[in-house]
């Protein structure tokens, strides 16, 4: 879902026009919808981003576990952003050596890729998540350590900066709980919630972007950016998508691994934190890449939960409707009336 507005964002060419996009992954089928969407809608796209998507994107299949498959994406490019992953937190429960394999053995071979060949990248950006920050499940696990992997590299390959992104929930994004909402409300119910009072942050697919494209400016070698995100609880969320139905919800229980409330900066982490505009950056904890920088002591008194500030049943309505994410929204989209 990222990778996929990410793309769309660049060829639009608001940030300038790149020579050249390689999207890498080893679901053709996926590859193949987006090369459709971007044909069948020609018509109503950008006339830019349509010119630029005959000219500057280009598809590869490969496997991000592949060392060989890596090295054929990264050789000639100057920034790589690693979104590949495995983040179903219950499918990594119960496959972790899968997980180990995509979100921490892929960050590696992009890492040694580098290294061996010295390919001249500038920059690389790895993807991660809130449940990188004090981790209780394998998803988690595997994504701190990519984490770890990628500012450990800016000490053996100096010429390349790599950072890292985390954030939450992403709206609507693919496997994401809106999306399951909105197809139950359709259904006419049941609306299966976990847990009433678990919260989550809520950003938008482009506010991920925007995130992605902060730290590409501005970030340090080894910092990880931090969005400042609003939060609402997972009941105002079904509660907000129902309306005034007449459907049920059910509650069913926390999954394996989830946790109440999303933390995307730990209290150990507040101590060595920093804010950039509207981003949190948290320096890495390796001397040889602070420099003797300050960090804003003052800025977090502790960890920085969605728990903390959550919107009320209204304010989460309107962050829905501000974002096109009602069932309505949905339905409008399906038919095609309603231009993303």
């Amino acid at each position: 879902s990222m990778g996929k507005t990410f793309v769309r964002r660049v060829l639009s060419g608001v940030h300038g026009t790149p020579k050249q996009v390689i999207v890498l992954s080893r679901d053709e089928a996926k590859q193949h919808e987006m090369r459709m969407d971007y044909l069948h809608k020609r018509v109503a796209t950008d006339e830019v981003i349509y010119r630029n998507f005959n000219n500057v994107l280009a598809f590869r299949i490969g496997d991000v576990r592949s060392y060989s498959d890596v090295c054929a994406a990264v050789k000639d490019v100057d920034i790589v952003i690693n979104a590949a992953a495995l983040k179903q937190v219950p499918t990594c429960e119960y496959f972790p050596h899968q997980a180990i394999l995509t979100n921490c053995m892929g960050a590696a071979n992009i890492v040694r890729a580098i290294e061996e060949n010295g390919y001249p990248v500038e920059t690389v950006v790895g993807i991660s998540t809130d449940k990188a920050c004090k981790p209780i499940n394998v998803m988690g696990m595997t994504k701190s350590v990519q984490e770890r992997i990628f500012t450990a590299a800016n000490i053996s390959i100096p010429k390349t900066r790599f950072i890292c992104v985390r954030y939450g929930n992403v709206l609507a994004s693919r496997g994401s709980v809106i999306p399951l909402f909105i197809s139950q409300v359709n259904n006419g119910g049941p609306v299966t919630v976990t847990v009433p009072d678990m919260t989550r942050f809520l950003i938008s697919l482009d506010e991920a972007v925007d995130t992605v494209m902060a730290a590409i400016k501005d970030a340090d070698p080894g910092d990880t950016f931090i969005p400042v995100a609003p939060s609402a609880t997972v009941i105002n969320i079904a509660k907000a998508l129902i309306g005034d139905r007449d459907i049920d919800i059910q509650i069913t229980g926390i999954r394996p691994g989830e946790k109440m409330h999303e933390v995307l900066i730990s209290e150990e982490e507040a101590h060595h934190c920093s804010r950039k505009g509207n981003y949190y950056a948290i320096r890495s904890m390796l001397p040889e890449l602070t420099n003797g920088k300050g960090f804003d002591h003052d800025l977090l008194k502790g960890e920085y939960s969605s728990g903390d500030d959550v919107l009320s049943l209204d304010e989460t309505v309107e962050l829905l409707k501000r974002h096109h994410l009602t069932v309505e929204d949905a339905r409008l989209s399906a038919t095609g009336e309603l231009l993303r």
